[in-house]
């Protein structure tokens, strides 16, 4: 039974995803609601809701879909984590009538201009909060905004954090720098990795799973599996690869594992982090 650990919705009725409005991105330009990813996704028993707008009004719509939904148990939501009032933001989500769906906090670091934005003392505090709060920090970074993300993963023991689609290296060219940092990031042990967003970094027509080895062999060897679970990244992934054909090959990628390493890549670490 394999658990996402790494999905989106979106209902454009609702709301507009700004960051789908240019022509490349066109096959994803509609809304995907819940019964979509359930047929998306026969196999998956238990999924994590991921936010994908900076704005405070998406997480209680989440918050709301765990809630009535079979297959979602668990949701990662957005606060303005450099906002003087993330405590209290915090805490009204996690006291919300469907609040115990929550689990993690994440924000598009990735669009930040700032490459330190993740050092600042004001997101610090707010990183903090989420921890406090018991939840985890997902950290959407790009490969020139991890260091940053290790000096402020050494700074914030207390705070679990998840690293998002292996802080998206350029498939195709040299691993050696983006390797060197994830490896110095899973150092920390209060550090998880999600093997996701991989095909959409590399080529979207001519992708392969050789071409996606060698990144995953980095993660496996900085993390083990105990570390490392699966997520798809649906429906992003449609850019580059149908859920079947991620799915596939991320377990062609884990095939060489013994039966307990798979159950740990598939299911068992995302059980543990986020209290499946």
């Amino acid at each position: 039974m394999i658990v996402d650990a790494h999905h989106h919705l979106w209902d454009l009725s609702v709301r507009d995803q700004d960051w789908i409005t240019d022509p490349p991105m066109g096959v994803i330009r509609r809304s995907f609601l819940e019964p979509d990813f359930v047929a998306a996704a026969p196999e998956v028993s238990a999924s994590v809701l991921v936010q994908t707008v900076c704005v405070p009004e998406e997480t209680p719509e989440f918050l709301a879909v765990a809630a009535s939904s079979d297959v979602v148990g668990a949701v990662v939501g957005w606060v303005d984590l450099t906002s003087a009032g993330v405590g209290d933001a915090l805490a009204a989500l996690v006291d919300s009538p469907d609040g115990s769906w929550l689990r993690g906090i994440r924000h598009q670091v990735q669009g930040e201009p700032d490459p330190e934005w993740l050092c600042r003392e004001d997101v610090w505090h707010g990183l903090a909060a989420v921890g406090s709060a018991g939840l985890v920090y997902e950290l959407l970074t790009l490969p020139h905004q991890m260091p940053a993300a290790r000096r402020t993963v050494a700074a914030l023991p207390q705070v679990e954090f998840v690293v998002d689609h292996c802080s998206k290296p350029a498939v195709g060219s040299d691993p050696g720098e983006w390797a060197e940092l994830i490896r110095s990031l899973a150092a920390h042990e209060n550090v998880t990795c999600k093997l996701s967003g991989l095909v959409t970094e590399a080529d979207w027509k001519s992708w392969s799973v050789a071409d996606l080895r060698p990144y995953f062999e980095v993660v496996l060897d900085a993390f083990g599996p105990e570390r490392l679970m699966f997520g798809s990244d649906w429906p992003v992934c449609l850019l580059a690869a149908s859920y079947e054909e991620w799915l596939g090959a991320a377990q062609e990628l884990v095939s060489e594992l013994s039966a307990g390493e798979q159950d740990a890549i598939f299911a068992g670490t995302a059980r543990r982090v986020y209290g499946l």
